[in-house]
């Protein structure tokens, strides 16, 4: 059984899946509170928004989970596979929490009941996780275009073609829209004058981009299934550092104001100077990892593959 799914938290307590379809809920101390069976693998990180759990799954269902009791309040069916997270978005009294589909539609539906509220349909799979960017969603697919639509309307407002295949989620900061595609080109878009700023390289021989960048601090971080953690000027896309580990980099890397945390399926977590990308501190973690970190001020945990939670940091009392 693998553990591919992010952790998330919220209120002191960590959510997260796995390919057997589990949805796990467990303190910040590490004890289990509740488990829900979707029977279907659950790789995405959930979403947690108005006192719920939002997942989807490969039967191509989302499904909200009561966050204090584990128990199903509705679920919601694609005619396909659901490969990425869901996100939340909220616009006076209205809100909405959109998701994409093998069934090549971005889904928008309502948080307490799951009706539907619009669908938006591309060209291919839709597998990432759509960005909120004020009242519009970004948001790519395999049809190698980033659309931009209404959060309240689902109507689309713009496009811009890439032409490759687009896996990875789009990071949003100041205004501009960062994502890699399936031939390791990293790109960043003006999401106000609607054009691509600049678009990079962000790999050795090709490899695929499929976790989301980390962007601030003046600089983009991505990882590559090449195992390099590259590291660009943030306005103009230069190359500043790569950093190479001994395997393919699939989950995203966070920043601190001058640290970059990530791991590798090389089994290794690893933490980084942001400013020359030299290695502070690493630790074999005894199983591949693909998962994103959790970050807090006290406190950091990583998911395994193997489904073992680590915390560091502060022991509380």
């Amino acid at each position: 059984m693998l553990f591919r799914s992010s952790p998330v938290l919220s209120e002191n307590i960590l959510y997260f899946g796995n390919d057997k379809g589990t949805i796990h809920a467990i303190s910040s101390e590490g004890k289990i509170l509740w488990k829900f069976e979707t029977g279907s693998p659950t790789e995405a990180p959930p979403l947690v928004f108005a006192g719920k759990v939002f997942a989807g799954s490969a039967d191509g269902t989302l499904r909200a989970i009561d966050k204090s009791t584990g128990k199903l309040a509705w679920s919601y069916k694609t005619d396909n596979k659901i490969a990425g997270s869901a996100n939340a978005w909220e616009s006076g009294s209205k809100s909405g929490i959109v998701f994409g589909s093998y069934d090549y539609n971005l889904h928008c539906v309502d948080p307490a009941t799951g009706k539907l509220r619009w669908k938006l349909e591309t060209e291919n799979y839709v597998n990432g996780t759509p960005a909120i960017f004020g009242s519009s969603v970004v948001f790519g697919g395999c049809d190698g275009i980033m659309r931009i639509a209404d959060v309240v309307s689902g109507r689309e407002t713009d496009t811009i073609n890439i032409g490759v295949y687009i896996a990875a989620s789009p990071a949003i900061s100041s205004g501009r829209a960062f994502f890699g595609d399936y031939d390791g080109e990293l790109y960043c878009i003006d999401l106000k004058q609607r054009k691509v700023d600049w678009q990079v390289s962000a790999t050795e021989n090709g490899g695929p981009i499929v976790a989301i960048p980390a962007a601030g601090n003046n600089v983009v971080a991505i990882g590559n299934d090449d195992k390099y953690m590259y590291c660009f000027n943030i306005n103009t896309g230069r190359q500043m550092w790569r950093f190479r580990t001994n395997g393919p980099i699939t989950g995203s890397a966070v920043m601190t104001q001058d640290r970059i945390l990530f791991g590798s399926s090389d089994g290794n977590i690893y933490l980084l100077n942001i400013a020359d990308g030299k290695k502070v501190w690493s630790f074999n973690a005894g199983a591949s990892i693909g998962s994103s970190p959790v970050v807090t001020r006290e406190r950091f945990y990583f998911l395994t593959e193997d489904g073992r939670m680590l915390a560091f940091g502060l022991k509380r009392k």
